[in-house]
């Protein structure tokens, strides 16, 4: 079957553009005009993706996404802007969307970032790596994107368990910032590690006991991110 996605927009001419070429690009959509629209659809329905403006109204599209993550609803997100304001593109992404363009942007754009977030959230993971990867009381399974501490299962959007995994998987090395945007986000955000702290900072608080002596996830000043075995 096809993934299905739900485009949100207030605007006509941006809907039918981006049904359009999103359709033409096999997938299937629904469409919703409003935060609020968006938001019962996504809780009413199964989406694979969801391209999400952040001009919106009843509801902004900021409020959609932090919504949808308190609900631990962890479907990806795609936000669209009319701004091209580092504040707003590093609030979407703390608040949880997987990926950010800026207006005006091209289809075949969309349609790039929106199969590169797919392939992310629905790669198969080859069959050498390990079943679990267990780092103290954390329990990582690649096959299933998912991971537990002490036994209590963990939410995760699709780029922050990419993170994570990444960082189990070269546990005791120190990563760089660009390293991890290379390996994580691809061609996304190529220079803005910025966006690596937001996540690195959303890991912690989900496996950290104390976010502000952190004992999985170490910070190298100046040079990155280290994951360790806590002593």
């Amino acid at each position: 079957m096809s993934e299905k996605i739900l485009i949100v927009d207030d605007e006509e001419s941006i809907v039918t553009l981006l049904k359009y070429n999103i359709e033409q690009a096999g997938f299937k959509t629904e469409v919703a005009y409003t935060g609020s629209e968006a938001l019962h659809k996504a809780e009413s329905d199964d989406f694979d993706l969801i391209v999400l403006d952040v001009m919106l109204p009843e509801m902004d599209g900021m409020d959609v996404c932090k919504e949808l993550r308190v609900n631990q609803m962890d479907t990806p997100i795609l936000m669209l802007t009319a701004k091209d304001d580092e504040f707003d593109r590093v609030l979407g992404l703390e608040l949880g969307a997987d990926d950010y363009l800026t207006k005006p942007f091209s289809p075949r754009e969309v349609i790039a970032r929106i199969k590169a977030i797919l392939r992310r959230s629905n790669r198969v993971v080859k069959e050498d790596k390990p079943d679990a990867i267990q780092i103290a009381d954390l329990t990582i399974y690649p096959q299933r994107y998912e991971a537990s501490i002490k036994n209590e299962q963990l939410t995760f959007t699709p780029k922050e368990f990419e993170l994570l995994l990444y960082l189990a998987q070269h546990k005791g090395k120190v990563l760089a910032r660009d390293q991890l945007l290379s390996a994580v986000w691809n061609y996304d955000f190529v220079g803005d590690t910025r966006i690596v702290d937001v996540h690195v900072s959303h890991l912690r608080e989900k496996i950290e006991p104390d976010t502000k002596k952190p004992v999985y996830i170490k910070t190298i000043r100046g040079l990155g991110y280290k994951m360790e075995e806590p002593k």
